[in-house]
């Protein structure tokens, strides 16, 4: 079943909450709407839509898609719903949080939980690649008893109540026939056995916390905001189960020396009236160092001078965007009487054929935003 209502009404969130107010949203939601807590009649509905809400609004690219294109773009994608056991709210819960770290033994193996961390980098190294450290905090095995949450020297015992199952068959008989019940035990909380002497080290949990660093690979051309996903590094698994991933968060800081829009890096050189007159050759800053900039005879305030090639490179594509440098031409705020007598002599010397207007204001606004 898929439905076709806005995720986020679902849920009840704005379109820009981070990924903790959807998380909240969604536990509380998934706790009230439960068959097995829930009295309203399409209560089973609604716990399926706002699953499926969240499969779609905690993965950053499914949720790109659909704020994009909507459940089109989804269903264009390969999108659909997990089927998920509406009787074992503990084990939707360790599908999509890793059993909240700590947050229970659930029947067999489960997935760990996802990590997020952030870092920041220069403009500079964003146009090249580069490897940072990246500290964060996992959930990892417990050396003492292996992962499985059991003091050394003890066995965990068959729960009585589910005779070893982890789940619980309850009949009930009607006019329309016998049906058929499943729910996890909540005894042994779907394990099949139950810990009288969990590991003191873990508290029986199987996993404690580490600060740990993490060696990651910017690419070249990364925008501020975008994440970087490496698998298997996240919170380890319950009973062995598979380590959940870590998220980087890669934020990019402003440079003052350049702008950037998409690929292309904006920038400005500073002339005086002498030497936009005469020309000059200007040292300019580039993500590659420092470059010669020929400037030549009668160069105009405002007017872009475009450097090939000399901007950031395309994110997982080919070649790299321009760099496009803004003259600016400085006036004189304060003149001696010397150099406004030269001045004036100038200026009496001037003909029509001094200035020459190539180009209107508005003309070189638009060849600079272009």
């Amino acid at each position: 079943m898929s439905t076709d209502r806005d995720y986020y009404e679902l849920l009840g969130v704005a379109r820009d909450a981070d990924d903790t107010t959807i998380k909240k949203a969604f536990r509380k939601l998934a706790r009230e709407l439960h068959p097995d807590v829930s009295e309203h009649e399409d209560a089973e509905l609604r716990f399926r839509e706002v699953t499926e809400a969240y499969e779609v609004l905690s993965s950053s690219e499914r949720r790109a898609l659909y704020d994009r294109y909507g459940h089109a773009g989804l269903r264009s994608g390969g999108f659909t719903p997990t089927h998920f056991d509406v009787g074992g709210l503990s084990d939707l819960f360790a599908a999509f949080f890793g059993d909240d770290v700590f947050g229970g033994r659930g029947g067999g193996q489960q997935r760990g939980g996802d990590v997020g961390a952030e870092v920041a980098i220069e403009l500079v190294d964003a146009a090249h690649k580069t490897t940072v450290s990246v500290p964060f905090e996992v959930a990892v095995p417990c050396e003492t008893c292996g992962g499985d949450g059991v003091e050394p020297g003890t066995r965990p015992v068959t729960c009585t109540r589910c005779k070893g199952n982890g789940r619980l068959h309850q009949v009930s008989r009607s006019v329309f026939g016998e049906f058929v019940r499943a729910q996890t035990c909540p005894e042994c909380r779907g394990h099949g056995q139950i810990v009288e002497h969990p590991c003191t080290a873990c508290d029986g949990a199987g996993r404690v916390v580490e600060s740990r660093e993490l060696d990651v690979e910017i690419p070249a051309g990364i925008h501020d905001g975008q994440r970087i996903r490496v698998s298997g590094r996240g919170h380890a698994g319950a009973l062995g189960g598979r380590a959940g991933d870590v998220y980087v968060l890669v934020r990019v800081k402003p440079d003052p020396r350049f702008v950037r829009e998409g690929n292309d890096i904006y920038s400005q050189v500073d002339l005086t009236i002498v030497e936009a007159a005469l020309g000059a050759t200007m040292t300019v800053e580039t993500l590659d160092g420092q470059t010669e900039l020929e400037l030549p005879a009668g160069v105009q305030p405002g007017e872009v001078r475009v450097l090939r090639g000399k901007g950031m490179p395309v994110l997982q594509g080919f070649g790299r965007g321009d760099h496009r440098v803004l003259v600016n031409v400085s006036v004189p705020r304060r003149v001696s009487d010397e150099q406004r007598s030269l001045l004036e002599a100038f200026e009496a010397a001037s003909d029509e054929h001094t200035y020459r207007h190539d180009e209107s204001f508005f003309e070189k606004l638009k060849s600079a935003f272009r």
